[in-house]
């Protein structure tokens, strides 16, 4: 019948809950090496790279890893139709689509375009507040930032909601996707700084392929490998291999080889099927 809802502005310093900090992993041993062991309850983390690099699949490994310590989720998606999504995790060893059937994750597609930031900041609160989600996945703050134009109003919101969340104790990822593939990267906004971790995807060429990098160019709570890993996206899901300490230039796109022989992951079709 129509009406009006008011959804109020979301002040973090109001919501305080009492938790255990501990160090949560990824559940894939060369990830979790590269983050210092992992990552600290109660923070958050940011996920940037080029399309297609396999931002989301990092997130959802740590929904993945939840799930297995029998805690819940929260996924909020605004860039890819659930089924699609569905399907291609599956693929992988992710079967986010069974985890929602058992109840043990909340994942919804938005529409940016019929959303406020207000609604949805309320919409992850009630699911951290009564779902008593411990990870919350957003996938992608470029969609976020379709409902809020202006950037300043978005960083705002964002901040607010990584407090809140941060002071809940839960853990959130959010993706950013970065214009171009390989040279420099531009983003549509600057939220780096507002993340506890930041974790870096890039594509690089060597060998006549494009393959893929990770690193963690910053974390605010201990430390983490000041390094550079390739890694595969299979049926087996990731795969990351030791860091390329024979290469530089890895993160521009095109590495040079400056010390021994580097071994490099054994490519197969079934990375560029997962492309």
């Amino acid at each position: 019948t129509g009406g009006v809802s008011v959804f109020p502005r979301l002040r973090a310093i109001e919501h305080k809950t009492a938790f255990d900090r501990a160090i949560l992993k990824s559940g894939i041993a060369e990830f979790d090496d590269l983050l210092g062991g992992g990552i600290e309850r109660g923070s958050s983390t940011l996920l940037i790279g080029p399309a297609g690099t396999g931002k989301s699949l990092f997130a959802l490994q740590f929904v993945a890893a939840a799930v297995k310590r029998g805690e819940k989720a929260a996924v909020f998606i605004f860039d890819e139709e659930l089924g699609l999504l569905f399907s291609r995790t599956k693929a992988m060893g992710i079967d986010l689509e069974k985890m929602r059937d058992d109840g043990a994750i909340h994942i919804e597609q938005l529409d940016a375009a019929e959303l406020s930031p207000g609604e949805f900041s309320q919409r992850v609160r009630d699911r951290v507040a009564t779902f008593k989600a411990g990870t919350v996945v957003i996938d992608s703050v470029n969609g976020y930032q379709a409902s809020m134009p202006e950037e300043n109003a978005l960083i705002l919101h964002v901040h607010e909601l990584l407090q809140y969340l941060n002071r809940q104790g839960a853990n959130t990822f959010l993706t950013v996707a970065q214009h171009g593939l390989v040279g420099d990267m531009k983003s549509p906004v600057d939220v780096t700084y507002l993340a506890d971790t930041v974790i870096l995807l890039r594509y690089f060429e060597a060998l006549g392929r494009v393959r893929r990098a990770v690193s963690v160019i910053k974390k605010r709570t201990g430390r983490h490998e000041e390094t550079i890993r390739e890694f595969r996206i299979t049926d087996a899901g990731l795969t990351l291999g030791d860091p390329l300490s024979g290469f530089q230039g890895v993160l521009r796109g095109v590495p040079t080889l400056v010390g021994e022989k580097q071994q490099l992951l054994e490519l197969s079709n079934e990375d560029e099927s997962h492309s």
